[in-house]
């Protein structure tokens, strides 16, 4: 394999991972993170901004875990609540969010577990290992 074919195809093996999230995670709207909870499924909200340089790197953990291991994709659904739009809205504030960068996991209502402003993948790991064994 050519010098330059080869550092092609792991910049672009690189990338993968982050290529998941637009796919993966379900943008927020009123009512449904809610309808999820309320039917009893596990979720794991993730209270993102675009400027968090916090949340970019949560976002980039999230992402290789989930390419890692499918059985979070299969048995978690994700939403991401922009906290620009919803950091003072009724599911922020019923969930005592503090700040932006904040992941939580629930199944149904009850929380199982959360990272606020962390980034450790050991952390992050061990919170979607938490929900799948709840799913």
């Amino acid at each position: 394999m050519h010098r330059r074919n080869f550092l092609a195809l792991s910049a672009g093996l690189t990338l993968l991972p982050f290529a998941t999230r637009a796919t993966s995670a379900t943008h927020y709207t009123p009512g449904a993170a809610e309808a999820a909870m309320d039917a009893g499924k596990v979720v794991l909200l993730d209270f993102w901004a675009s400027w968090c340089s916090t949340c970019a790197a949560q976002e980039r953990v999230l992402a290789f875990l989930k390419a890692e291991n499918l059985a979070y994709e299969q048995n978690i659904v994700f939403f991401v609540v922009d906290w620009d739009e919803h950091g003072k809205g009724d599911l922020s504030k019923s969930l005592k969010i503090p700040r932006r960068s904040t992941l939580v996991a629930l199944k149904g209502r009850q929380e199982l577990g959360r990272i606020v402003a962390g980034t450790s993948r050991a952390d992050i790991k061990a919170l979607l290992d938490t929900a799948l064994a709840a799913a």
